[in-house]
């Protein structure tokens, strides 16, 4: 296939490929295997998937005032107005639906055909309610967001059976510096497997990301680095986009860590350790990293960079200096580079991490402890999970789940079973 995010090459059978995909399904939930009919991008999410039920429903975890006062403060409300003229009549007039995600999968928007979204109902395909891999599985705005590329999901490609029915294609969206803010999707029957559908949401995402970029204030000669939630971070400077390498990538945040500079003695100890010092080492990697961003941007003597900088762990610290807990958590979309072990990075990612989790607890707010549980450093957070639980009102969706994630969580620890919910 020319596209691989295409769920159909031209002149396939959808009968077939529902058949062939089924059948493909249904083995990997019995004994774990995937036939070459299944997708890259499918088996991928299937695996990720995994431990989800396959009957599950997406649980709604804002609704009413919460649900209103959230998506009325998302930027991507900004851009509303524009998702409904490109997408709304062709999913009114088509009996499709339009969606829009936060970051976190969660729906913000879903309007189109009424018999379409009474149906959709049925699913939880709602506003508030959560459509990321880890609570529905595969589908095409989760799935977006997981891999960051448009998709296109079919029928049985779909993990959860409920959802099988239906086809959807999704692309992601991010703001002027990268960021990933959501997803807009389309969604309705097997008649939207078809390239049209998937070049419209590309076209609608980017649409989207041009109207936010051209509403930006300018700010001329600013680096925007983005480091939260991937293992390499993205530098974006004079119209260029650098990917950098893992160590290249540490370096990159222990310098904007430290805009006053610091010696080669300093990064290296950073870096590496007490007992991994090597000058020679550092000074080549460093001359690597001069190369890549220019010379023009790293000074020595000290190292330090130079310009103006945004990166993105620090917009969630100074948004928590500001008192603005929910702007913080919306603009973290995962810990500082999850994967390195340098002494100065964790140093700084448990920082991150220690100051928004303190605010989030503090907040006691439902929202934003939901949102911080569905992220990397929360889901394993017992305090917060019990947090959670207090804070939600006795019959709201959400907290059978999060009884059910205490006492799993607990058995996990080797807690007593009372110690895990004594403090509901």
């Amino acid at each position: 296939m020319a596209d691989p995010w295409l769920a159909l090459e031209f002149g396939a059978d959808p009968a077939e490929r529902i058949a062939q995909v089924g059948a493909a399904h249904e083995a990997f939930l019995t004994a774990g295997t995937t036939s070459d009919r299944v997708r890259d991008v499918v088996r991928r999410s299937w695996e990720r998937s995994a431990l989800l039920d396959p009957e599950a429903t997406a649980p709604v975890d804002l609704a009413d005032d919460a649900l209103e006062s959230y998506r009325a403060a998302h930027p991507l409300a900004r851009v509303l107005p524009l998702f409904r003229d490109l997408l709304g009549g062709i999913a009114q007039d088509g009996a499709q639906l339009m969606a829009v995600c936060d970051a976190n999968g969660r729906l913000l928007w879903v309007e189109g055909h009424p018999g379409v979204l009474r149906h959709a109902e049925r699913m939880n395909f709602v506003p508030g309610a959560r459509w990321d891999e880890t609570h529905a599985g595969t589908n095409a705005p989760g799935t977006a967001l997981a891999v960051d590329h448009s998709v296109q999901i079919f029928a049985t490609e779909h993990f959860v059976r409920p959802v099988q029915r239906w086809t959807c294609a999704a692309a992601p969206i991010h703001d002027p510096s990268g960021r990933l803010l959501g997803a807009v999707d389309i969604t309705g029957g097997d008649h939207l497997a078809n390239p049209q559908s998937l070049a419209l949401v590309r076209a609608t995402a980017r649409a989207a990301e041009a109207f936010l970029a051209s509403a930006a204030p300018v700010e001329p000669d600013v680096i925007q680095v983005t480091a939260l939630g991937r293992d390499e971070a993205e530098l974006r400077v004079g119209g260029r986009r650098i990917r950098l390498g893992r160590r290249h990538s540490e370096l990159l945040v222990l310098l904007l860590d430290h805009p006053e500079g610091r010696s080669g003695e300093q990064l290296g100890l950073d870096l590496y350790g007490d007992d991994r010092l090597h000058p020679v080492t550092l000074r080549a990697e460093l001359s690597r990293l001069r190369r890549a961003l220019g010379p023009e941007l790293l000074d020595s003597r000290p190292y330090r960079l130079r310009g103006t900088v945004r990166a993105d762990f620090r917009t969630v610290t100074e948004l928590l200096e500001r008192g603005d807990p929910a702007g913080a958590l919306q603009a973290y979309p995962g810990p500082l580079l999850p994967g390195s072990d340098a002494p100065g990075v964790a140093r700084l990612r448990r920082l991150v991490d220690g100051q928004l989790r303190a605010a989030v607890l503090a907040a006691a707010d439902p929202a934003l402890l939901a949102a911080w549980t569905s992220t990397p450093a929360g889901a394993d957070d017992l305090t917060a999970w019990q947090a959670l639980a207090r804070a939600l009102p006795p019959g709201a969706p959400r907290r059978p789940l999060a009884a059910a994630r205490i006492r799993q969580l607990s058995q996990e620890y080797g807690l007593p079973r009372a110690t895990s919910l004594q403090r509901r």
